[in-house]
């Protein structure tokens, strides 16, 4: 899918979001400023988590955790140096679980992540952005049929 700009990344962020359902893990990978932050926040809005508590990138506190529909656990990988780190953050304890679990930076684990779905963002141009998005498991495969029969960009 090609995003035109930052509203198109976080109106595909929203609608993954909206369709989304508990225990649900999104890995999301892309360089620095890809927009891997602007889909998290189409992803919160989408669940109804209040913008008064805005979505930030965790890069410092590694973990944010989001209230809405669902609660959202806003992890970020950027600072993690050893796999043990993650689960020292009770990353175990939320995939999977209650709410919809979002790891920015994805790629830098050494060990695969379990997970549903994997978005890849890639610079095209100063604004657009091509993102990739790849089912890992069936619950996978039906959100992301969904999405492609919703998607209006």
């Amino acid at each position: 899918m090609i995003s035109a700009g930052p509203e198109d990344t976080r109106a595909l962020g929203q609608l993954l979001g909206e369709l989304a359902d508990a225990g649900l893990v999104v890995l999301l990978n892309g360089d620095l400023g890809a927009g891997k932050t602007c889909f998290a926040q189409g992803v919160a809005s989408g669940l109804g988590v209040s913008s008064v508590s805005p979505v930030t990138s965790p890069s410092y506190t590694l973990l944010n955790i989001h209230h809405g529909r669902l609660p959202l656990y806003h992890f970020d990988l950027y600072r993690l140096s050893q796999v043990d780190d993650l689960a020292e953050l009770g990353y175990d304890e939320f995939a999977e679980g209650d709410g919809l679990t979002l790891v920015e930076w994805a790629d830098r684990m050494t060990d695969a992540l379990s997970a549903s779905v994997i978005v890849s963002i890639e610079h095209l141009t100063e604004l657009q952005r091509k993102l990739c998005l790849a089912a890992l498991d069936d619950c996978g495969e039906n959100l992301l049929e969904h999405l492609a029969s919703q998607w209006q960009g």
